[in-house]
């Protein structure tokens, strides 16, 4: 017996309001809806930066380009709802991650899906290692 979940179940909603509500919202009533440290960091208002990628946004939408991606490297803008749908290209201190914000990333910051750090892999122990790793298990 499998039971089927309902349509209105499957849309995306962001603290119980629709993608269409937020986009239509005035920005004073969506930052009320953020976590407290999104909130605080968007009543102090956009720093320079922030408000140059924020055109850049604005102006891509404008001509219809969702294709085209962005690159920056303001990892602190906080993602918005009119940013939903582009390509962004977000630098990690060595090269530019590209993803595509979905709806589920509102509230995140762009910096959050463009990691800096990656997991170290040693190599063989015995290549270029030191004295004591010669003594490790072999792998079997």
């Amino acid at each position: 017996m499998s039971m089927e979940i309902p349509p209105e179940w499957k849309k995306f909603r962001y603290r119980g309001k629709s993608l269409d509500e937020l986009l239509n919202m005035p920005m004073d009533e969506f930052i009320k809806l953020l976590p407290s440290r999104q909130r605080r960091s968007l009543k102090k208002g956009f720093s320079d930066r922030k408000r140059r990628l924020l055109e850049k946004i604005r102006k891509t939408t404008r001509e219809g380009k969702y294709s085209k991606t962005i690159r920056t490297h303001v990892r602190d803008m906080i993602i918005l709802p009119e940013m939903v749908g582009l390509k962004f290209a977000v630098y990690n201190g060595k090269e530019f991650v590209e993803f595509q914000v979905t709806p589920e990333m509102i509230g995140h910051y762009l910096g959050e899906f463009s990691i800096t750090t990656k997991k170290v892999e040693h190599g063989e122990p015995g290549l270029k290692a030191t004295r004591s790793s010669l003594f490790l298990a072999m792998k079997g």
